[in-house]
């Protein structure tokens, strides 16, 4: 039998996540799931990264059975240090499209008091984030195409009592992230910053949240899948917060300080 040529061989699964192939870092928020769901209906290869592994081989397995794609899960620590970058450096090939969901919301009143509570916030809102992003920045930069997605905060863009910490972390990320878009930009590479406001999610569970301005994770997930597809540099999700959110920041500062928010 004669031997196949080497543009014959079978398609191998490292080459076939080559194309089309999408990491979500944080996969097991329900904003990520929503956004796994949407990629994976739409023939989108994924990587799932998260800390339950077990959950992420799960949503996996379900992801690529009733979408006929190749789902892959792996353990992504974000309070790792080090070790986010030789995760994210072992990954097979470079995503064409990364989306990063990562991010906790603890009390504010242990932040205040309780060091341990503080660092987590600060490390996993912020420093795992790029930690994670930044390896996958230089590959994109080489390739010279793709895009990342990573989810800050309306509470970024103005310090609140309620969750000051939450929020420095978020400003320091739409900082960086609006850093990393000018620096990609002449290489081909696009950054989109997502700005959510109230999502009913298990984050926010208990919460009372006025329904008019609350989003679902699926109708987020779509408005970054259109933010992705259109090449948007910062999207506010639902829309309205662009617009509360510019009224928040107009008020003086003299003002701002005697309010509860």
């Amino acid at each position: 039998m004669a031997k196949k040529k080497p543009e014959e061989k079978i398609q191998t699964k490292s080459s076939r996540l080559q194309k089309k192939q999408a990491l979500i870092i944080g996969a097991s928020s329900d904003m990520a799931i929503a956004m796994s769901e949407l990629l994976a209906s739409r023939g989108w290869n994924l990587v799932l990264a998260g800390r339950n592994i077990k959950d992420l081989r799960d949503q996996c397995s379900d992801l690529g059975i009733r979408h006929q794609i190749v789902a892959e899960p792996i353990t992504l620590d974000l309070m790792d240090g080090k070790g986010i970058r030789k995760k994210i450096q072992s990954l097979d090939g470079v995503p064409e499209l990364t989306v990063c969901f990562a991010g906790i919301m603890l009390n504010e009143d242990e932040a205040r008091k309780d060091y341990e509570t503080a660092e987590k916030i600060l490390s996993t809102n912020f420093n795992g984030v790029v930690q994670a992003i930044n390896p996958i920045a230089e590959q994109l930069k080489e390739e010279g195409q793709g895009t990342i997605a990573v989810v800050s905060s309306v509470a970024g863009d103005r310090g609140r009592q309620s969750n000051y910490h939450y929020g420095a972390a978020k400003a320091g990320l739409t900082a960086y992230l609006s850093g990393l878009r000018n620096y990609l930009f002449p290489y081909g590479v696009h950054v989109v910053t997502i700005k959510p406001g109230f999502v009913r999610t298990s984050m926010t569970e208990g919460m009372p949240l006025p329904g008019p301005i609350t989003g679902s994770p699926e109708k987020v997930a779509r408005d970054i899948f259109k933010a992705i597809r259109k090449k948007k540099n910062v999207i506010y999700t639902l829309w309205m917060w662009k617009y509360i959110m510019t009224i928040i920041r107009s008020i003086p500062e003299f003002v701002f300080k005697r309010l509860k928010l």
